[in-house]
């Protein structure tokens, strides 16, 4: 067995990578590397195991339980993927390198092959299709995660073979996965294959996505990032579609997690993380764009812990930087639903438009994207019914389900509503302590509230008047009414009643918060309206 003082050039790789700065914003990762390659020096190998590193590494309590508990998985992940990123820039000339092989938590220390500074500038290529479809573009680093791509030809699923699957330990070859992965796809692509990738250096063979996958003479866009197969429709019915037009990132499922502030948590439900891009086909015009974005891996309640600064990133659309250190915890709190809106966003001059996603501590991620047809310089009108169908009002306008809301119940009133052309508008209603929470861009805002007095007055159940519920209205803060009392505004029970409001600013996280706050009895609302007046 080898001492701790026969290591001294692993020791210095390790010391190297440590001085390097790639762990500046991940301490847990450099405590974790610390630990194992520590243990792995002293030869107790065999103690590094899940349990001894949450304890003595992440410092978790003695009674941690790694069935309920994934730290040490999620630190694993992060950490090798760190490696790979320093080892293909930096580090890319060094004589060793330091991998965690998937499937074991010991370090392994690999002399640098002349084959992996090409392959960390060369994406792998999958055999050509037999029918004569276009190559494929594998990522080495899904590759090691085993992860399903989507191809840009095809929405099906292209499946990677299952290469980072751990061997038995006496069997497990000390080789870099990226030689392994060399190995398998040499053997399979022919010698045309061969020859195209031997005169490629550096170039990936990327096939167009096609035209496009919305319907004919539909302008709208909906990608849930991350999913693999199938559509999804949500309550408004509008379809969203399986991830594509992406390059780069990993994919994550976070399976049926309940999450804050939506209607639609199946929007949530997976994601793509790290860095990547996405490249839409767009025909000319003036389009709307929302991101959708939930924290599932940190914050309180969370498999990693943390909270605000765990996770920041960039994004930008068609190379201007839009969001600078995105921190959707910051936000909108773990677990939670975080939109963000632009407007006037058009395609470039290639017909497409052109989103990047860039880490700056941590993964940057995605769950989903929206792009829909607009209005140049101004939000198209948001329009909200307190019911769970749509609604088309007497003017062919389309007022959308209640959606942003937190806080509240919905119940359907069926008394006729006076004082209003449109009474259907008035018979879905939401009362309780309420809020909603409404992505905008910023801008400045009118707001009308509508309302209508279903459950106080003379003849009613609850019966009482004027005084019975009152509330108070606000806009990120700010009151628009004290003390407002509907049955008494509206003039009597079951009459439609609106209040409008006009110039209001979304705060700097591009959200519109109108919040409802009970002073005697429960607040209630039955529709909303919000208009750009930007000029």
């Amino acid at each position: 067995m080898q001492s701790a003082s026969n290591f001294g050039q692993e020791q210095r790789e390790l010391q190297a990578v440590l001085d390097s700065g790639i762990f500046n914003r991940a301490p847990n990762l450099a405590h974790v590397l610390t630990y194992v390659c520590t243990q792995y020096f002293e030869g107790a190998a065999e103690q590094i195991k899940e349990y001894n590193i949450a304890v003595e590494a992440l410092g978790r309590p003695a009674v941690f339980d790694q069935k309920r508990d994934s730290i040490v998985r999620v630190e694993a992940h992060r950490l090798r993927k760190r490696l790979r990123e320093y080892y293909e820039a930096d580090g890319a000339d060094h004589a060793i390198r330091i991998e965690i092989p998937p499937g074991q938590y010991a370090p392994v220390f690999l002399p640098q092959l002349p084959l992996r500074q090409s392959l960390s500038q060369e994406a792998l290529v999958a055999p050509p299709d037999l029918n004569g479809g276009a190559l494929q573009t594998l990522d080495p680093a899904v590759l090691e995660s085993n992860a399903v791509l989507k191809s840009h030809e095809n929405p099906e699923p292209v499946v990677v073979a299952p290469l980072g699957l751990p061997a038995p330990a006496e069997r497990r070859p000390k080789i870099s996965m990226y030689v392994v992965a060399l190995a398998v796809v040499a053997l399979a692509v022919s010698a045309s294959a061969i020859a195209l990738f031997a005169s490629r250096k550096a170039a990936k063979v990327v096939v167009p996505p096609p035209v496009s996958l919305v319907p004919s003479g539909s302008q709208e866009i909906r990608i849930l990032a991350g999913h693999p197969n199938g559509n999804y429709t949500d309550r408004a019915g509008r379809t969203w579609r399986s991830d594509r037009y992406f390059e780069g990132g990993t994919v994550f499922e976070a399976g049926s997690r309940s999450i804050a502030g939506t209607r639609d948590p199946q929007l949530y439900q997976s994601r793509r993380e790290g860095a990547f891009t996405y490249d839409i086909p767009l025909p000319p015009g003036v389009y709307e764009l929302r991101l959708f974005f939930a924290e599932m891996l940190y914050g309180e309640n969370n498999m990693a812990g943390g909270g605000e600064t765990s996770r920041l990133f960039n994004v930008s659309i068609n190379g201007a930087e839009a969001m600078h250190e995105l921190d959707v915890i910051s936000d909108a709190g773990p677990s939670a639903a975080d939109i963000r809106v632009f407007k006037n966003v058009v395609p470039a001059a290639d017909g497409k438009l052109h989103l990047k996603f860039e880490p700056s501590s941590n993964p940057a991620f995605l769950n989903a994207l929206e792009i829909t047809p607009g209005t140049p310089g101004k939000l198209r009108p948001i329009r909200m019914v307190s019911r769970d169908h749509a609604y088309t009002d007497k003017q062919g306008r389309v007022w959308e389900p209640d959606q942003y809301s937190r806080g509240g119940q919905l119940v359907l009133r069926n008394e006729p509503v006076g004082n209003t052309d449109d009474p259907e508008l008035f018979h879905g209603e939401r009362y309780g302590n309420l809020k909603y929470v409404i992505p905008v861009p910023p801008g400045r805002y009118g707001l009308t509230l509508y309302f209508a007095e279903a459950w106080f007055g003379p003849g009613t159940p609850a019966r009482g008047g004027p005084g019975s519920r009152v509330f108070d209205i606000l806009s990120n803060g700010i009151a628009l009414r004290r003390n407002f009392d509907l049955f008494k505004e509206a003039r009597g029970g079951a009459r439609a009643f609106t209040l409008a409001s006009h110039g209001l600013e979304p705060d700097a996280q591009g959200k519109l918060t109108i919040s409802l706050t009970p002073v005697r009895n429960y607040a209630c609302i039955n529709a909303i309206e919000v208009v750009d007046e930007s000029k």
